[in-house]
């Protein structure tokens, strides 16, 4: 039999298989295109995703207020804390003293003070003193006129010598000199009554500002020992701890870091072609790494940066040469978690995300203004209050101190 005889007896067999197989395969690619086109329209136009996505969250740097050598440590690092622990403390001899000279300097300063109140009554005693000298040293110099009067009206008549007549010149001018001495020293009373008048007028002896400005260095004496000190601002796990013991530290100088592990964000870099339709309030999906599929997170986008992170690089981009080459942008993109499946399943700083944005959450139905700006951005994030020193026991003592010299 030859090859056209073969060929004649197969083609017929073979023909319709093979049509078949390719009509198969033409519908399963028509349906595989139909499927994605589906997905694509319900669900993939409205959603946006990336894995460059990072954990980030506030490290809150521990530093001194004043100078001094540490003399405690307080916490090591991966040790959680809770916002007012103490983390660090310093030798507080020499605050200490200073604390016991300025109420000392408070104490000499009311007695001071006091004496300028006391002198008001005996500087008026002076001038009621000097009044009376002056008047007296008027009536003496009238007097002594009066007798030179009479002698020039008998010196023509030879009933008075001329040695009385000088006698009476001489009384005039020793009382002249007599007047104006009380009239000097009736002057410098009254100056010196004036001067302390005006360091103690409309004040007391607690309200005076030289007493009320040594009280304030009493008080900066002892918000330099409260210093000492120094206190978690707020409660996270301790990390980056490089105060050592007997280090003489200075203020503003980092010791360590506190890391609040509830309140973590996540920062997604996006391409920019995705950001046309993501706005802030918009509901998100994140799958950690550390945790896998098993476990998802749900999050709200709460912000869109201001620029790609190329942009606020240290050395930005220079693209104003020959050789430039488009490339894609990413811009950061922080996503809100939910504080509750944070704390039951915990993420630490830097951890790699992987982040869904669902697009057809708007901003309104997520409670956003119309700008697509949260409500909580006026908000502080965080605060703390292991700032705030209580005074009241510090003013007691200071109100005993000046009482004490009062009444002494």
């Amino acid at each position: 039999m030859t090859s056209d005889h073969i060929m004649t007896a197969t083609s017929p067999s073979t023909s319709p298989a093979r049509a078949r197989l390719m009509l198969w395969a033409t519908g399963l690619f028509v349906l595989a295109a139909l499927l994605y086109g589906a997905w694509w329209l319900l669900f993939a136009a409205h959603h946006e995703s990336t894995d460059d996505a990072y954990v980030h969250g506030n490290l809150v740097q521990i530093s001194a207020q004043i100078p001094g050598t540490v003399i405690a440590i307080g916490a090591e690092e991966t040790q959680t804390v809770t916002q007012g622990d103490r983390l660090v403390t310093l030798d507080g001899s020499d605050t200490d003293i200073a604390l016991a000279q300025a109420q000392a300097a408070l104490a000499q300063a009311v007695r001071h003070t006091r004496t300028l109140f006391v002198q008001n009554d005996a500087l008026a005693a002076d001038v009621a003193v000097g009044e009376a000298n002056v008047a007296q040293a008027k009536t003496l110099l009238s007097k002594a006129h009066n007798d030179l009067q009479r002698r020039n009206a008998l010196r023509g008549t030879g009933g008075v010598s001329g040695e009385e007549l000088l006698h009476a010149q001489v009384a005039v001018k020793s009382a002249e000199a007599v007047l104006a001495q009380a009239r000097a020293g009736l002057a410098a009373s009254r100056a010196k009554l004036a001067t302390n008048q005006a360091l103690t007028r409309n004040s007391t002896v607690s309200t005076h500002p030289d007493v009320l400005q040594a009280a304030d260095q009493v008080r900066q004496a002892w918000l330099a020992s409260e210093r000492t000190r120094i206190l978690a601002p707020v409660g996270g796990m301790v990390a980056q701890r490089s105060v050592q013991l007997g280090q003489r530290i200075q203020p503003g100088a980092p010791l360590m870091t506190v890391v609040p592990l509830d309140s973590l964000w996540v920062e997604a870099n996006f391409k920019e072609n995705q950001l046309d339709a993501m706005r802030p309030g918009q509901k998100a999906t994140l799958i950690s790494d550390l945790y896998g599929r098993k476990i998802t997170y749900h999050g709200t986008v709460a912000g869109i940066a201001a620029g790609s992170g190329s942009a606020f690089a240290l050395l930005p981009a220079q693209n104003a040469s020959g050789n430039w080459i488009k490339v894609i942008q990413r811009v950061p993109v922080r996503i809100r978690l939910d504080p509750q499946e944070l704390q039951a399943h915990p993420l630490r700083v830097g951890l790699s995300m992987t982040v869904e944005v669902d697009l057809s959450s708007t901003p309104e139905q997520a409670g956003q203004d119309a700008q697509g700006q949260s409500g909580e951005a006026s908000a502080v994030a965080l605060s703390t209050p292991v700032y705030d020193h209580d005074t009241a026991g510090i003013d007691a003592r200071i109100r005993r101190i000046i009482q004490d010299n009062i009444d002494s």
